[in-house]
């Protein structure tokens, strides 16, 4: 004998209620975890780019919350921090949208969700990543969450400093690309890492259709 059951418009709003309060939490969550990293960060001397931990905070929300959520935890910070709130490396206004790193910040959401993308992407059909889809993952967390940030932070580092060592395209890559990927591979790889390890674990952030 078949037997069916309904769910009831209450226990419908009730846990899509549930999952929208994790996903602000998680949410706020990871958009704080992104400014504690900001503040972790070395200065080289010779370029005004430090190496930060920002960009690790960034793999995080988006291999962890994934396109959307990722994309609103860091993309609140980069708008409160418009607002001149001191939310990226302890600093905020316009100046810091504007200044010989703005180009790296514009980029930071957009790093989010499309590592939030591969995330979804590779979690969609399995609990756990095997061995290929690791390996997937870590290149997408790479490409997006390091790679990418150099197109538009290089150019605008260059156009920013009023200097000719930048200028030429060896220069701004000096000053502006090679000294930060050693620790970018290394950033990817932990973030991995943790992705893989926790994405599993954490409570569904998505209602889910009742059958």
């Amino acid at each position: 004998m078949n037997s069916s059951t309904t769910t009831s418009p209450q226990t419908v709003h009730t846990a899509t209620s549930t999952y929208r309060t994790r996903a602000l939490v998680y949410t706020a969550l990871l958009g704080a975890l992104f400014i504690v990293t900001t503040l972790v960060k070395i200065n080289l001397g010779f370029t005004p780019v430090p190496i930060t931990l920002g960009t690790f905070g960034i793999m995080l929300a988006g291999g962890l919350l994934g396109a959307t959520y990722g994309f609103l935890s860091i993309f609140i910070v980069v708008a409160l921090t418009a607002t001149g709130l001191p939310f990226i490396g302890g600093a905020g206004g316009i100046d810091k949208l504007t200044g010989p790193t703005a180009g790296y910040i514009w980029m930071y959401p957009i790093a989010a969700l499309l590592i939030g993308l591969v995330s979804d992407a590779l979690f969609a059909k399995r609990g756990k990543l095997g061995r290929p889809q690791q390996l997937l993952l870590l290149l997408g967390v790479f490409a997006f969450g390091s790679l990418l940030l150099y197109v538009s932070g290089v150019p605008w580092l260059a156009h920013a400093i009023d200097n000719p060592d930048y200028d030429t395209v060896s220069g701004a890559l000096k000053a502006g690309f090679y000294p930060y990927l050693p620790g970018d591979a290394i950033k990817a790889v932990v973030a991995t890492l943790v992705i893989v390890a926790v994405r599993p674990v954490i409570p569904a952030i998505r209602a889910r259709r009742p059958r």
